[in-house]
């Protein structure tokens, strides 16, 4: 029984060391803006309210698992019949309803039925070459399996490219 109690004894100082040290660590993240352990702690519980919290490896949330036992999830703002039957009309007009198996539209099994979907405007060949020209100008072109830009590739042959340009403003400035 003396044994026991001497055991104890340094358990519960070190319990009170760990707290303390605890709370100043606590404080200091508070000071730099991270979020405190009762903050994480009450989004935790929140979480687990409401069944968002991952359970597999497949990113499923509790409630998706057992939907019954949770709150119904607030539902979108209802459209009126009216609503609906119109977007059905216009979907039937376009030929926008899928109607097989492998999601294609009645559009896209017949396209000569419906009318041809509205082209969007895009830029003239003048403002793809402007375009091209300043990237290849700035090394903005990527240029490796890996994504990266010839000016990541080559940092040193573009820097000198906007060198120029500073040089004309700071000669403009002078006069």
């Amino acid at each position: 029984m003396k044994t026991h109690s001497l055991l104890v004894i340094p358990s519960v100082l070190m319990l009170g060391l760990g707290a303390s040290f605890g709370a100043l660590a606590a404080d200091s993240q508070a000071a730099a803006g991270a979020k405190t352990r009762a903050q994480v702690r009450a989004e935790l519980q929140e979480a687990q309210r409401n069944g968002d919290v991952v359970v597999s490896q497949a990113a499923i949330t509790l409630r998706e698992l057992n939907p019954q036992r949770y709150p119904a999830a607030e539902a979108a703002p209802a459209r009126t019949r009216s609503e609906v039957r119109g977007e059905l009309q216009e979907a039937q007009r376009t030929g926008d309803i899928v109607v097989s198996e492998a999601g294609l539209t009645l559009r896209e099994l017949d396209p000569q039925r419906y009318p041809a979907a509205a082209a969007e405007q895009g830029k003239t060949r003048a403002q793809v070459r402007a375009e091209l020209t300043e990237a290849e100008r700035s090394g903005d072109i990527v240029a490796s399996e890996a994504g990266l830009t010839l000016r990541e590739l080559n940092p040193r042959r573009y820097a000198t490219v906007a060198a120029p340009a500073r040089v004309e403003e700071s000669a403009q400035v002078a006069e």
